[in-house]
């Protein structure tokens, strides 16, 4: 086997090697979204009630998750 042969090989296992974990990575990124996506429950913000008079250009929630006061 020549040292050019060699050497090829050696650079196409590093290629591959970024290959893997530039997917690692992604895949790693993409589960975190997915976990504080399902795990987070975001708090009541204010908005304008439904039916209340709102000042203009201040909009409410279609359907609100949060209880009314």
């Amino acid at each position: 086997m020549s040292a050019e042969a060699t050497t090829m090989r050696r650079d196409r296992r590093w290629i591959w090697l970024l290959v893997g974990a530039g997917l690692a990575l992604v895949i790693g990124a993409n589960w975190h979204l997915v976990y504080v996506a399902v795990t987070s429950q975001p708090d009541c913000v204010a908005h304008v009630r439904t039916g209340a008079d709102g000042a203009a250009g201040s909009f409410s929630a279609a359907k609100s998750s949060c209880t009314p006061r």
